[in-house]
């Protein structure tokens, strides 16, 4: 009548399914009448679970015809709601949407790769990994794309997982938060699986930690179970893969395949003479591709030239120096992930606070340059200084296919095959090169580079290896006379 019996049979054997994403052992026994079946993520902890039945068994304690479970292992009934997977990252996005438009689509992509790991395996009709992914990267965790019209199947898709999957606190199982950090870590099938670059490895991994700490801040876990620093008892061994911040010398262009790969740019007939000052800001004043889009022409300083009325050419005064200054950058992320609702986002310089600025030192080579450019009738819009030929703002498409072409006429077959010049960015790392290279001081190649001296040294380092012969006599003269 109370509602318990010593009725009590226990099953010897653990049922194992291997699902799609995990392995669950299940135990199993009856009270009574009624079975019950305790699912587990570990052989072990399943192991243990019947073990503890058994024990009560053998104590004399009774069973409860409800739950099956002795008294001795009665959970305290928690009035707490579980806070789902789903619910609680669209939440910790919201709450963190104040950051730069980067940030927000680098956690959309790697929450996105988490929430296929926090599925419920024992539910019907699951949509595809990569529909997930899709789903939750660019409308649930897109703050103010959510709830915008979405297509038919997006929306199975988020009505599925807003049902299906896994509670937050089921995070504090070793084996589920192993799972979601592989997942995160890892490349996408499509991509040839196998794990992130170790940069790449290293932020996806900082974003879920992030997350999680949000986690323990809404009360839904104990504690961070990826993170040793604020959980250095419980969190999982997770050994970050080494980052290699030097730069490849080998990429680096030297002055005469740069002039080469400026002049074939030139060469295009539509937007060639357009694009060819643009690389070579990168080239003669290290500004990386998101500082250069952005520059206008309040933002370059240059001297006055004259032209030769016989010649036709601009001369130069005896000092041609100009000065660009660089306030603002404008990365294209997406227009999904801006408030303005533009393809990129304006912000300040790397490393800088609002309002602060970096002045960098226009040599007359490319004071020349840009006082041509600045001489064309077709100008771009709110005084910028580079535009695509439809007179709108560079679109990272456009001058990443003319950088392609460039390559492809200036380099070799075999130079081809290889990591020069493969990227626009390139340009700026010769020149940072370069200054290095001529015996300027590092903190002034730091100030103009945007880079801290410590930074810059370790960057590249390697860059400077073939100042060692000099270091080296240098080094011997001073100890002359001992």
């Amino acid at each position: 009548m109370d509602g318990t019996t010593y009725d009590v049979r226990i099953w010897k054997k653990i049922e194992v399914y291997k699902g799609k994403r995990k392995t669950t052992h299940t135990v199993r026994w009856r009270v009574g009448r009624n079975e019950f079946r305790e699912p587990h993520s570990t052989a072990a902890m399943a192991d243990s679970f019947r073990s503890n039945l058994v024990a009560a068994t053998n104590r004399g304690e009774a069973f409860s015809l409800t739950t099956g479970r002795p008294a001795s292992l009665e959970e305290p009934e928690d009035t707490t709601p579980e806070i789902y997977w789903f619910s609680f990252v669209c939440d910790y996005v919201d709450a963190h949407w104040g950051v730069s438009a980067g940030h927000r689509l680098d956690r959309g992509k790697y929450l996105a790769k988490a929430t296929v790991a926090l599925m419920d395996d024992q539910a019907p009709n699951p949509p595809s990994d990569d529909l997930v992914r899709t789903a939750m990267r660019n409308w649930a965790l897109n703050k103010t794309n959510r709830y915008r019209e979405r297509p038919p199947e997006i929306e199975r898709a988020l009505a599925w997982l807003e049902d299906h999957t896994l509670p937050v606190a089921r995070l504090s199982d070793p084996a589920v938060a192993r799972r979601v950090l592989t997942e995160v870590t890892s490349k996408l099938p499509e991509n040839g699986g196998g794990n992130l670059g170790a940069k790449t490895a290293v932020k996806a991994k900082r974003i879920l930690s992030h997350c999680l700490d949000f986690a323990v801040e809404r009360q839904h876990l104990a504690a961070n179970p990826v993170s040793f620093h604020r959980n250095p008892a419980g969190a999982i061994k997770w050994t970050p893969p080494k980052v290699n911040n030097v730069i490849d010398e080998r990429s680096v262009p030297d002055p005469a395949l740069a002039r080469k790969l400026l002049d074939a740019v030139a060469s295009e007939n539509r937007s060639g003479p357009l694009l060819r000052p643009f690389f070579a800001v990168m080239y003669f004043a290290a500004l990386r591709p998101e500082e250069a889009v952005n520059l206008t022409w309040s933002d370059v300083s240059l001297p006055t030239f004259t032209r030769n009325e016989e010649t036709g050419e601009w001369v130069a005064p005896e000092d041609a120096w100009g000065e660009i200054t660089v306030r603002e950058v404008a990365p294209d992320v997406g227009r999904l992930w801006t408030d303005s609702g533009l393809q990129r986002d304006v912000r300040p310089p790397k490393g800088r606070a609002e309002g602060e600025s970096r002045p960098v030192p226009c040599l007359p080579l490319l004071s020349r340059i840009l006082w041509e450019h600045k001489q064309r009738e077709e100008k771009g819009p709110d005084g910028l200084v580079f535009f695509g030929e439809r007179g709108r703002q560079l679109a990272t498409s456009t001058y990443s296919k003319a950088w392609r072409k460039a390559r492809r006429a200036a380099l070799s077959e075999h130079q081809l095959d290889t990591p020069l010049a493969r990227r626009p960015y390139d340009l700026r790392s010769a020149c940072v090169s370069t200054w290095l290279n001529e015996g300027i001081d590092p903190p002034q190649v730091g100030k103009w580079a945007g880079h801290s001296v410590d930074v810059l040294l370790k960057v590249y380092a390697r860059c400077l290896e073939g100042r060692e012969k000099e270091a080296r006599r240098r080094a011997a003269a001073g100890f002359e006379g001992f």
